[in-house]
């Protein structure tokens, strides 16, 4: 299934660089998860008063690249540097599905006439992630399949962002969008829950 999460490997070479020089400087991955948390957060409100200030809206592309980075670098980090810790895997998939949940959540904003559309997206945005979770609960491992996954809905709310600054008009097909979305949402969580259920590759 495609998905811009095949593309991890490579984007991790690139940062491995940026890696070293954090660990060199004593940077722990929860450190690094924590701020991508609150980043997140900065992102979610900056994209609120995006209305007020359109140049905001390009805190999306600009933003959920560079929380993409921090993503990448606090596993790294943990797995590299031996700082995996059940905190830090606590921090990293609660913070994941909060800093989702920040993102999206202006959108209802934006989005009125699409508000059940906006809050199925959201809700299944968290699902999906839980799904991906439940492979390693059964003692297999995390799943990360598409569509729609975390680096899908990324690049999705980025593009977003960018249309949204350039003006634009997008509202006559948000409803359209949102709905292919969450057929696709729906779809990448039932691959999730049953390749965890039975442990497939």
């Amino acid at each position: 299934m495609i998905s811009v999460y095949k593309l991890k490997p490579k984007f991790q070479q690139l940062l491995h660089p940026l890696l070293v020089w954090l660990y060199k400087r004593k940077v722990t991955a929860n450190q690094i998860t924590i701020v991508a948390i609150m980043f997140s957060l900065g992102i979610g409100i900056l994209f609120w008063e995006a209305s007020v200030i359109p140049l905001f809206y390009l805190v999306l592309p600009i933003g959920l690249l560079i929380r993409m980075v921090l993503n990448a670098l606090d596993g790294m980090m943990a797995r590299e540097f031996g700082q995996t810790t059940r905190l830090g895997e606590i921090l990293n998939e609660v913070g994941d599905v909060l800093s989702d949940v920040f993102i999206s959540f202006p959108l209802l904003k934006y989005h009125p006439k699409s508000l059940y559309l906006v809050v199925t997206f959201i809700v299944l945005s968290v699902l999906n992630e839980y799904a991906g979770i439940m492979g390693k609960v059964l003692g297999g491992q995390r799943r990360y399949e598409g569509p729609m996954g975390k680096s899908d809905r990324a690049l999705l709310m980025g593009i977003y962002g960018l249309l949204a600054y350039l003006g634009v008009e997008i509202h006559a097909y948000s409803q359209v969008i949102f709905a292919i979305v969450i057929v696709l949402l729906l779809v990448s969580t039932f691959i999730r829950l049953k390749k965890g259920f039975y442990g497939t590759p």
